[in-house]
């Protein structure tokens, strides 16, 4: 089981910001879950919480009934897979390496430090670099590719940790409206065909609406809509886009040009 539990989570910084502001949710093993808002909703902290990257300043995060706490933190990271934004590909190493990086969780420290792999790494790394359609740029500098196929690559390295999560932060932001359908689909199709729960970012309400089982909205560190995408309606987004004391806000007309 990959259920995530969310419990009474709030995070605040030391400058004073509260990003997160007592969240309760849950995400349901095997979804495919979408968290809309606009930038600074607290989006990525979420995300970044339930992968251990930060730690709640109150509550728990819960992964299939484990808390996520810091002397667990390699154990979920070898379950949860992280894909971002800027791909976080080590530019000058092959593609298939930067996919083998993905293993290295289930190495000792020292077979992590000094990237010694097994052949079963490799017959992995092949495997799901078939699987995002990139066989054939395996020993490719990351460098050469384009945003789309370095997403992928993002992508095939989650998929080579076996995770039961795969936590996706605006995958899409950089890319063209063809690569980002590319990666979407292929989003979907892990959820649907392995049964990896699925949390994606997004800023595109179009995406969300086609592609998601569920959508969570955050505006000012507060969860202020969680349903399925057909109840997205005008005045839904405008709670979720709408930023306080701002008449005219551009992510709001943004979200509702796109709706």
């Amino acid at each position: 089981m990959s259920t995530i539990s969310i419990q009474s989570v709030s995070k605040c910084y030391q400058n004073g910001f509260e990003a997160l502001k007592n969240v309760n949710t849950e995400i349901h093993s095997g979804s495919f879950t979408v968290v809309l808002g606009p930038s600074g909703a607290g989006k990525s902290t979420l995300l970044r919480l339930i992968n251990g990257l930060e730690t709640p300043t109150t509550g728990a995060v819960r992964i299939g009934g484990e808390a996520v706490e810091e002397h667990k933190l390699r154990h979920i990271r070898s379950r949860v897979a992280m894909v971002f934004q800027q791909f976080n590909l080590v530019d000058r190493l092959s593609v298939v390496t930067n996919v083998l990086t993905g293993r290295l969780a289930q190495r000792s420290w020292v077979g992590s430090v000094l990237y010694l792999f097994r052949g079963e790494d490799m017959a992995i790394a092949q495997r799901v670099l078939a699987r995002v359609g990139l066989t054939d740029k395996a020993w490719s500098r990351a460098d050469k590719l384009s945003g789309g196929q370095q997403q992928r690559v993002g992508i095939a390295r989650a998929l080579a940790q076996q995770p039961k999560v795969i936590l996706a932060d605006e995958p899409v932001a950089s890319l063209d409206p063809v690569s980002s359908e590319e990666i979407m689909t292929l989003l979907r199709e892990i959820c649907d065909r392995d049964g990896i729960t699925v949390v994606v970012n997004l800023h595109q309400v179009e995406l969300a609406k086609r592609f998601a089982d569920r959508v969570i909205g955050m505006n000012g560190g507060r969860v202020v809509f969680d349903g399925p995408p057909a109840e997205l309606s005008q005045q839904t987004l405008r709670t979720i886009y709408q930023r306080e004391g701002i008449e005219d806000d551009n992510s709001l007309d943004l979200a509702l040009a796109y709706a």
